[in-house]
């Protein structure tokens, strides 16, 4: 597979979601996978060879093609075009199989790459801080209908996550290089940060007591504290910075014991765990750093104490060597890709030598309460307008599709009975070559029953209009497989927008495109359509869809509402 890893987390400077990004691409290209990392960047020389890579069309193991953007309450501000148009650049030349982002939960380089994706995708949230900030619902909304999987780390992260961002999560740990043959010696590395201070000392205090063992202060962040070591001290107890996992390989190779910070790196953590020392944790240090000071001495004078501690994780936090992960990731990437359809053919097969026609698949006639087009004046309409077939689809009524049918018989317009259903709280969906009426109010996965019990195509309108009820990008990727036709174009959309999505996610997912003007008035009727082969029956109909064309031809928006809302007008005054 060709898989893309984006992280938001600047590629110049250490930061714990970067050092699982390199070992889980490490492991994936040790399995026989081409990953490429794309990463902003802090440093200048690093965004030109991103720049330039784009430039040539080749893809290094790793791009920066952006500047790292600090984190902020400003964070839900949209992405620069440039950006966009890079990690656009990038995952076109790439032709990835998967795109996995980092941290996705406010806009950088993952969250670009996750919208711009049309192929299998995965999201994981390994920052708890890129999580205080929630995005706008309609970011939020669109990056959800874009990610075939969302992955944590642990199950607290994955509860936090799903807070803003609901979902199914897998649960995949953080990775960490198995360590390398332990040297022991009698010493001990402290975390610092600049809440932690109270702990260090404690365990300061405890080296005072033991004169036979050294110590090192150990910053994972440049900007962690430097703690004042005491002049008794000096000679055994240095301060050293290690934020990467590499520098804190030796350290924890020959650490007796380590005391992590409280708000520290849980990487670190981690590793010192897979490298089996002993961690001294004890819960309330935060309240009570002396506990520090007690647990440190009463390990370093017991042996026994020590063996029964080593390598044991604290709760909450779980890891797994890289090649476990990668393992684990292969699997939730091909379970994700299983459930895109295979691209259809353009083949029109029997259909080849069938006229083309246009078909407006949505509309409503005066059977539906919010319409005043009289079944008869639309069939007339609709074949002055040149089209060949209509979808006749009132809202929770049925009985102007059965007339529509009814009395186009003898016409050479084809007619296709239909209702727009409103489910219980999952917007509307459309059924086709409906035999009977279906009630309103049923969930959506009921609504999509009662439509194949009549042999009728499902077809989903309008499924990101964010100005009304509409199912929520995980009842969509649940239904997949149940969707016939996917609605791209609809002519009433306030925004288009809504319709690029619609188009994006068909093409991701290999469904079938549809379009309809929605016409409330008889001058809309026909400003969304498509473009087919003549058919007969449902069979065909899906058939001549595989080599349509969507047609717009749209009309003032202001002007059909102004419309309609006339001829509501009328209708009350009568």
């Amino acid at each position: 597979m060709r898989i893309c890893l984006a992280t938001p987390h600047s590629w110049s400077q250490a930061h714990d979601a970067n050092e699982h990004v390199k070992g889980v691409a490490q492991a994936l290209r040790a399995n026989g996978h081409e990953v490429v990392v794309l990463a902003p960047s802090s440093r200048a020389r690093d965004l030109q060879a991103g720049r330039r890579a784009l430039a040539q069309g080749t893809l290094p193991a790793v791009v920066t093609i952006a500047p790292a953007v600090p984190l902020s309450p400003r964070s839900s501000v949209s992405i620069p075009v440039g950006v966009r148009a890079s990690v656009a650049t990038a995952l076109e030349l790439g032709k990835f199989d998967v795109v996995h982002g980092i941290d996705p939960g406010v806009p950088g380089i993952s969250y670009a790459a996750l919208l711009e994706a049309e192929t299998t995708t995965a999201a994981t949230f390994l920052d708890p801080e890129r999580l205080s900030y929630p995005p706008r619902k309609n970011l939020r909304d669109r990056l959800l209908a874009r990610i075939d999987t969302l992955v944590a780390p642990t199950a607290s992260i994955a509860a936090q996550a799903a807070e803003r961002f609901p979902g199914s999560y897998s649960i995949v740990p953080l990775g960490v290089t198995a360590p390398g043959p332990a040297q022991r010696r009698k010493l001990v590395v402290v975390e610092t940060t600049a809440s932690s201070l109270p702990a260090v000392r404690a365990a300061l205090r405890a080296l005072r007591e033991l004169p036979d063992w050294e110590g090192v202060v150990v910053r994972t962040t440049k900007l962690a504290a430097r703690p004042p070591i005491p002049s008794a001290l000096r000679a055994r107890v240095r301060v050293r910075t290690a934020e990467t996992s590499a520098a804190r390989a030796d350290l924890l190779a020959a650490a007796a014991l380590v005391v992590p910070a409280e708000d520290g790196s849980a990487r670190f953590v981690l590793e010192a765990a897979a490298a089996g020392c002993p961690i001294v944790a004890p819960p309330g240090v935060t309240e009570q750093p002396q506990l520090v000071t007690a647990a440190l001495l009463r390990l370093a004078e017991d042996d026994a104490a020590r063996e029964a501690e080593a390598g044991r994780t604290p709760p909450g936090l779980d890891c797994a060597s890289f090649a476990e992960v990668a393992q684990q990731l292969e699997v939730i990437y091909a379970e994700a890709a299983s459930r895109r359809r295979p691209r259809v053919r353009r083949d029109a097969g029997p259909l080849a030598d069938r006229e083309w026609i246009l078909a407006d698949l949505h509309m409503h006639t005066s059977w539906s309460g919010d319409c005043s087009i009289e079944v008869d004046a639309l069939l007339d309409h609709a074949e002055a307008g040149g089209l060949g077939a209509i979808a006749v689809t009132d809202h929770n009524v049925f009985g102007g599709a059965l007339e529509a049918v009814e009395l186009a018989r003898g016409r050479e317009l084809l007619v296709i009975p239909g209702e727009e259903v409103k489910t219980d709280s999952q917007g509307e969906v459309i059924g086709l070559f409906l035999s009977e009426e279906i009630p309103r109010g049923m969930t959506f996965a009921d609504t999509v029953a009662a439509i194949r019990e009549q042999d009728g195509l499902v077809y989903v309108p309008h499924p990101f209009d964010r100005m009304h009820a509409i199912p929520a990008p995980a009842t969509l990727h649940r239904h997949l497989a149940e969707i016939d036709v996917f609605e791209v174009y609809n002519a009433r959309l306030l925004f288009d927008g809504y319709n690029d999505e619609a188009v994006r996610f068909a093409r991701k997912y290999g469904l079938l495109a549809g379009a309809g003007s929605d016409a409330h008035v008889l001058q809309g009727v026909g400003t969304g359509a498509v473009r087919l082969r003549r058919f007969d029956g449902p069979e065909e109909f899906l058939l001549a869809l595989r080599t349509a064309e969507i047609v717009r031809r749209p009309k003032s928006l202001a002007l059909l509402q102004s419309l309609k809302w006339v001829a509501q007008v009328k209708e009350k005054v009568r």
